[in-house]
């Protein structure tokens, strides 16, 4: 569905806007791609379609920051065509591409490639993340202010680290000048090297290399220690362990440009979970213990984690069918992670749904400097609309994503998407919805 509409009035719903400080049942009116009005008793333009929403949530549109939609290079994984679909599916308005494409976004014309390319075939916003080194191999930095001009939102070498501590410091210095965060996947491959899983119980009755929290935890102290001397903003990917919510808390109370994102799965599963489902449970940082969960949870709760993202990872099933140790990491999220957070968060007592969608929408937004994330007038007409207490099934082989590869097949989660509204064009409607 990708509907064309003029003029568009949501009425009767919960509208919950955090960047704007509103929670009240309200009226919603979008014009030409914009905002035009938020209140009560809003009247209709003439050529106006109205959706009539109580008992449903009216949010600004959610934004995924860290999303691998596989174009150019990988299309047998994924598209821009079904990533996309896939996003407008789970909820999802924008959605940052990560640069592990081929060619990966290490030149200006990589960037604006993909730009053409989502231009052309997207159903929901798509921002570009730019590559911090060439080709992503860590060894000389990628054209920062080239690529930053083509259209470049933030840098990262996706799951390659940047190790080299000269190079991350030089990068952190021309990202401050330019404005833009630097995105990292933080993990010394010296320690990790080999490994599948966490290092614990569960990898050594696997029998299976495990990858040691230090690596994360090395990483993030020292990155952090160069934000301190460079003045450089950092938002951290995917983080995993305890020790990183120690130490990004640390950092947010000394004042440093700090921020970071957790993944649905690693506030919901453990090591334990890859024992139960194999490789569709095997993530690059891998599942750790129950006490790291927890540390996720509270990390969210007092503000420490700043957003929440998918790191949808798509790979087909011939890949995930090899052995533990050879299967690639990686699972899709884009179609569950609203169900999975309100299932976990919310319905939990651990979130409250405002401080949630602050973690989809604003905060996101904010940090990657996007627009989007409110719903003021003049904002643009992004919106999702949830139904929070709408019990569904996970089925993998309806999923709009190419790939299914994912453990949460089978689980009954509370909390989905139903409405997911695009510069004021409806490109998604449940089909339960009525």
């Amino acid at each position: 569905m990708n509907e064309q509409l003029t003029s568009l009035l949501l009425t009767g719903g919960r509208v919950i806007d955090p960047a704007n400080a509103v929670d009240r049942v309200a009226d919603v009116l979008l014009v030409d791609g914009r905002v035009q009005q938020v209140g009560t008793d809003l009247v209709a333009p003439a050529d106006c379609e109205t959706l009539h929403l109580e008992g449903l949530v009216v949010t600004p549109g959610f934004i995924d920051s860290h999303v691998h939609l596989r174009e150019p290079g990988f299309e047998q994984k994924e598209t821009i065509v079904t990533g996309t679909a896939a996003a407008a599916a789970g909820g999802f308005t924008a959605i940052a591409a990560m640069p592990n494409t081929n060619p990966p976004p290490d030149a200006a014309e990589h960037v604006v490639d993909v730009l053409r390319r989502a231009a052309r075939d997207a159903c929901v916003r798509v921002y570009v993340i730019g590559c911090i080194t060439e080709g992503r191999r860590g060894q000389r930095l990628a054209p920062l202010e080239e690529l930053a001009a083509a259209g470049a939102i933030a840098f990262s070498d996706d799951g390659d680290p940047v190790e080299d501590e000269g190079l991350m410091r030089r990068a952190l210095e021309i990202s401050c000048r330019l404005g833009r965060p630097l995105f990292p996947h933080e993990e010394f491959r010296r320690i990790t090297d080999g490994g599948c899983m966490h290092d614990g119980e569960v990898a050594r009755r696997l029998g299976v290399r495990g990858m040691p929290p230090a690596a994360e935890d090395e990483m993030i102290a020292r990155d952090i220690e160069l934000v301190r001397q460079t003045g450089g903003a950092l938002h951290i990917a995917h983080i995993s362990t305890a020790g990183t919510v120690d130490l990004v808390r640390a950092a947010k109370a000394e004042g440093l440009p700090v921020t970071c994102e957790v993944l649905p799965h690693h506030f919901l599963m453990t090591d334990a979970d890859v024992e139960r489902h194999g490789t569709a449970a095997k993530m690059a940082p891998p599942l750790r213990t129950s006490v790291d969960v927890e540390a996720m949870k509270a990390g969210l709760a007092d503000g420490t984690i700043d957003t929440i993202a998918t790191d949808h990872a798509p790979h087909t099933a011939q890949e995930k069918a090899q052995s533990l140790a050879a299967a690639p990491f990686g699972i899709v999220g884009l179609e569950t992670a609203v169900g999975l957070s309100i299932t976990a968060l919310v319905e939990t007592g651990r979130l409250d749904l405002p401080t949630l969608v602050e973690k989809w929408t604003s905060a996101p937004a904010r940090i990657l400097g996007l627009p989007g994330g409110r719903l003021g007038p003049g904002d643009v007409a992004d919106v999702t609309i949830l139904d929070p207490k709408r019990r569904w099934m996970v089925e993998p082989a309806k999923f709009h994503s190419k790939s299914a590869n994912t453990p949460f097949g089978g689980t009954e989660l509370t909390g989905r998407a139903v409405i997911t509204i695009v510069g004021g064009r409806l490109v998604y409607r449940d089909e339960d919805l009525g």
